[in-house]
Parts: C-alpha cells; structure tokens; sequence
C-alpha cells in the first residue's frame, strides 16, 4: 500500500528542524498504521489497546532511528542532532494526540513519556547495529523485528521476524528514503558518498 506525503516544500530556502519533522513525523504515523494492516491481512493479531499501542511505538521509534541515521549521512552534525530532536518530540505528540485512540483511557503525557523513554532506550540498542548508504545491516533490522514480535501472541511469533524483516521494513525505509531525500534537498535515491565520475 503505498502512501503519500509531501516531501518538497513549494517555496525556496531552508526549512526548520521542526518543519522537516512535522512531515517525517506524519509520514511514521501512516507508515506505521499501514503496517498494522499489512500485518492484520497476514492474519497476526494485533489488538486493540496494549498491543496496538506497543506496535505503533516501536514502529515509530524505529523511523526515528532510522531516519536519523539518514541525516547522518545527508546533514551535518548540529543539524542532524535538530532534526532528530525534533522528530522524536514530534512522533512522541502524534501518540499524545492518539492516546484515546491507542489505550482508550491514558493519563494525560504519559503516552508521550513512553515513546520518549522507548526511543532513548532503544537509541542505544540500535546503535551497536550499522546503518550505511547501502541501508541497514541485518542486526539493525533484526531488532526492530524482534521488538515488534514482543508484542505479538505466542501463536504469531514464529514468523513474525520474517513478515517484519522481509515486508515491512523494506516498505518503511522505501517511504522513508524517498521523503528524507526530498526534504533534506536531494534525489529520491539512497544517500551516497561523492564519487568522481569514473569511479
């Protein structure tokens, strides 16, 4: 299922940390959403309530990672630490604004305390793990599979790590490139270090 957001803006000149955010924060969510449907139609089970909640944080907290490791690459420093704040404010409020939708009853900024705590625990997870301009190594996406497949019932956990490895991520980082590339000012291709012609 593809899914559609902008990743140009219509005037020139250098958007904010927060502007750049806003939409890669927007893109995670509907990724995010998607991928639970993906993941219905392959008949897991992923309830309303906890299970929802917990998948659609680790999937977001997955972009996150990810997309910072992108503008690693494609940003310098001082921006890259911006834009990555920014981003993890941003998903973490998108969950606030969905709290009732996600848990039904929640206490007020408790949902964006957990994406924030997920996202500083999981940072230092995923970084024993590579992320280059060829994309993720496979232990990369092997912990997001394998946080994902906590989730899930016993009974759909076999082949959880499979479905996430093999279809999910391959979507999510085809959006997410093709955005990030957009809004950071370059093509809809994989990031690559500068080469002469020739090389």
């Amino acid at each position: 299922m593809a899914v559609r957001i902008r990743s140009r803006f219509h005037t020139e000149g250098e958007r904010s940390a927060a502007a750049l955010a806003s939409v890669a924060g927007i893109l995670g969510w509907k990724l995010a959403i998607d991928a639970i449907k993906r993941m219905r139609q392959a008949n897991y089970d992923i309830d309303i309530g906890r299970p929802y909640f917990d998948f659609v944080c680790e999937f977001l907290v997955f972009i996150v990672v990810a997309a910072d490791r992108i503008a690693a690459i494609k940003l310098p420093p001082e921006r890259r630490v911006e834009f990555t704040t920014a981003l993890a404010r941003r998903v973490a409020d998108i969950v606030e604004e969905n709290s009732d939708m996600l848990l039904d009853v929640a206490e007020p900024d408790s949902c964006r305390r957990h994406v924030i705590d997920l996202f500083n625990r999981r940072g230092g997870e995923y970084a024993d793990f590579d992320y280059g301009v060829d994309g993720p190594d496979f232990g990369f996406k092997r912990l997001f599979a394998a946080c994902l497949r906590e989730g899930l019932p016993e009974k759909d956990r076999l082949w959880a790590i499979d479905q996430v490895m093999e279809i999910e991520v391959p979507e999510v980082l085809k959006a997410l490139e093709k955005t990030l590339a957009g809004l950071f000012g370059g093509g809809a291709q994989r990031a690559r270090p500068d080469t002469a012609p020739g090389e």
